[in-house]
């Protein structure tokens, strides 16, 4: 009996396979060696995974069947979570748009008053990451996140209340901590319907949906702004109300339809539920053929003391949370003072929301492309490259161009070229979901790795400063030494991935077929730290 090593688009995977002659790779069956089956079977009864009837081993279907199926599952899991997407950005993303009407001076707030309440919402955003998570992963996502839904959708229409700044930082608080667990979780779930190649695109998805949330509600501000004045209340109190109430919808639907797992569709409104049996048997196995590790453990149970400790001790996965903490600071930064920039080159209120609109199409784009990209040629690393290399001559324009405050067109243009960068955020949290492995881990390492993601937002917050405007020369600066350092990052990261890889394979072949058994069954390594594991990158 001879073992040999797994390439897949999830990374690769060592396994025993070459007893029956199988190759593995993203499209095969490893679970045609009867020692492999034997084993995840086990694991699969053992944790109570709520699948576990629909795993068979030698279940085949077409090419045509799995076709029809993406379509439906679509239209079922990517649709829904697009729709809940859109909650988050509009309740997250209507304080921009609030800055135009001239919510600082009505609230008596300065430009470091408005950074330290971006700053309390994302403390709070990234304190709330891990325990969210932990409840999450208890109580099951479709639970908690339409819970997380309602209660944010309630304070964002509170919002419309706040008289000063005491009132300001408590709303940006209380957003933070109902805001946190929110994307980790919704990705969690579609990763039990998705294989990890698949679950990239999907989430490009995602954030397609978050570009043209922003192009409607930038369209809907410049609406409901204009009703200042009526009841006596200002356009952002009215934009606070109106879109609170939009997304208190949408949580209200999203509790009522969204469905645990796969064979868990089941409703009193719909009693044959989302998918067929034989549908419900293709999904399932062909996630757990892509990464077998999707069923060891229940959707409704909580991580173990041991599980977050490692996850947390994981220095395989802090690659991916340094490059979760640098590469989005720009992006973030300018789309919080887009509006504010706007203004002080002398557009009108109405005029810098809706200027705000282009970037959103190209963002769409160069996102899908660059996704898109990164699947066909199976790389990350390297991809990620492009979006470094596209940002970086653009900020080092906004932050060494002399003119930028006279030619305000040239600055609109050079803003909304760098706001429509190639999105690497889907796959980043992809590749996070691929290189933790194990679902006891993956829950916990996908919030930790967008807890540095908002550990950026809290950097970004706070480069530029009332003492550096309206040119923010310095803030500038500091952005473009950011964005240059995302390079030598991604390459390192590489490097290091190939170089783990290297040793774990050496080592791997240096083992007889006995010893390779004796370890997949006895071993405690877990998780990324597995021998029979390869690190995508």
């Amino acid at each position: 009996m001879e073992l040999d090593s797994q390439n897949s688009k999830g990374g690769e995977t060592v396994s025993v396979s070459k007893r029956r002659g199988s190759s593995l790779s993203n499209t095969t069956n490893p679970f045609l060696d009867p020692f492999v089956a034997s084993y995840w079977t086990k694991v699969y009864r053992d944790c109570r995974y709520e699948c576990r009837e629909r795993f068979d081993p030698l279940f085949s279907w077409t090419l045509e069947e799995e076709r029809d199926l993406g379509h439906k599952l679509d239209m079922k899991v990517t649709a829904l979570a697009c729709f809940m997407f859109v909650a988050l950005q509009v309740d997250r993303g209507n304080l921009a748009q609030a800055v135009a009407d001239n919510l600082l001076q009505d609230l008596g707030l300065t430009t470091d008053m408005y950074n330290n309440g971006n700053t309390i919402f994302f403390v709070a955003f990234i304190v709330s990451e891990v325990p969210s998570s932990l409840i999450c992963k208890k109580l099951g996502v479709d639970r908690w996140v339409p819970f997380l839904m309602v209660s944010w959708s309630l304070v964002a229409i509170l919002q419309c209340k706040m008289t000063n700044r005491h009132s300001f930082y408590a709303t940006r608080a209380l957003l933070g901590l109902l805001e946190g667990g929110f994307t980790p979780e919704l990705v969690l779930w579609m990763s039990y319907f998705f294989t990890s190649s698949e679950l990239s695109i999907k989430l490009s998805y995602f954030w397609t949906a978050l570009s043209l949330t922003q192009i409607g509600t930038a369209l809907m501000a410049y609406g409901i702004l204009r009703m200042r004045g009526i009841l006596g209340m200002a356009g952002w109190q009215w934009l606070f109300i109106i879109e609170g109430a939009f997304t208190l919808l949408i949580a209200l639907v999203s509790a009522l339809v969204m469905a645990p797992s796969v064979v868990q569709t089941k409703r009193f409104w719909n009693k044959k539920g989302w998918f067929t049996e034989r549908e419900e048997k293709i999904i399932v196995n062909k996630v757990l053929r892509d990464d077998p590790s999707k069923g060891d453990m229940n959707n409704r149970q909580g991580v173990t003391t041991s599980n977050l400790i490692y996850a947390l001790l994981d220095y395989n996965m802090y690659p991916l949370y340094i490059i979760g903490i640098l590469a989005y600071i720009p992006l973030n930064l300018l789309t919080s003072y887009m509006t504010l920039v706007l203004k002080n080159l002398g557009f009108t209120t109405l005029n810098a929301v809706l200027l705000t609109v282009p970037y959103s199409f190209i963002h769409i784009i160069l996102l899908i492309a660059i996704t898109w990209l990164s699947e066909k040629v199976n790389e990350r690393s390297l991809v990620c490259c492009l979006f470094a290399l596209y940002e970086i001559p653009l900020v080092g324009v906004l932050a060494f161009w002399k003119d930028s405050m006279v030619n305000k067109w040239g600055t609109w243009a050079v803003c909304t070229l760098i706001l429509g960068l190639p999105y690497i955020h889907a796959i980043c949290l992809s590749w996070v979901s691929r290189n933790s492995r194990s679902l006891k881990t993956r829950s916990v390492s996908t919030s930790l790795y967008y807890m540095c993601a908002q550990i950026g937002s809290l950097i970004s917050a706070n480069i530029y400063h009332e003492s550096d405007a309206p040119l923010y020369r310095k803030g500038n600066t500091i952005l473009f030494w950011l964005s240059v350092a995302m390079l030598p990052v991604l390459l390192l990261t590489k490097a290091y991935y190939m170089y783990v890889n290297h040793l774990r394979e050496r080592q791997w072949q240096m083992m007889d077929p006995a010893e390779r058994e004796n370890y997949i069954l006895n071993t405690t390594d877990v998780g990324s730290k597995r021998l029979d594991f390869r690190l995508a990158h």
